[in-house]
């Protein structure tokens, strides 16, 4: 079975820095992509940022500039790092990892979330 967690979250004010961390952890799988989504309240679930197996990021237009996405593959860890941050990245994070076992994709596993929460 596949657990994945999430930490880093918390409270800043605006133009402060946060770094969240994401980590795969069971055994017989590999992973394909990561990344990190965001839901506030009364708003659908949105991409932030997402880093493909072979290192490839994407970023959703809001953030780029201001965060960055790293991944350590043999510890199926990503990292977000949020710098510049503002009152409208407050929401819940959400870690999605996709899982492949016996070399073909399984699923996306997500976390539990994370409180990112941005004051004035």
């Amino acid at each position: 079975q596949v657990q994945v967690v999430e930490s880093g979250g918390g409270l800043v004010q605006a133009g402060g820095s946060l770094r969240l961390s994401c980590t795969a952890s069971g055994s017989g799988f590999s992973i394909s992509d990561m990344g990190w989504y965001r839901q506030a309240p009364g708003k659908q679930r949105e991409l932030v940022a997402a880093i493909t197996s072979r290192g490839s990021t994407n970023y959703a237009d809001s953030v780029k500039g201001r965060f960055t996405l790293s991944r350590d593959s043999p510890r199926y860890t990503v990292y977000l790092q949020m710098n510049s941050l503002k009152p409208e990245d407050t929401a819940v994070y959400y870690c999605k990892t996709g899982v492949i076992i016996a070399g073909i994709p399984n699923a996306d596993y997500w976390g539990q979330g994370t409180q990112v929460t941005v004051s004035p």
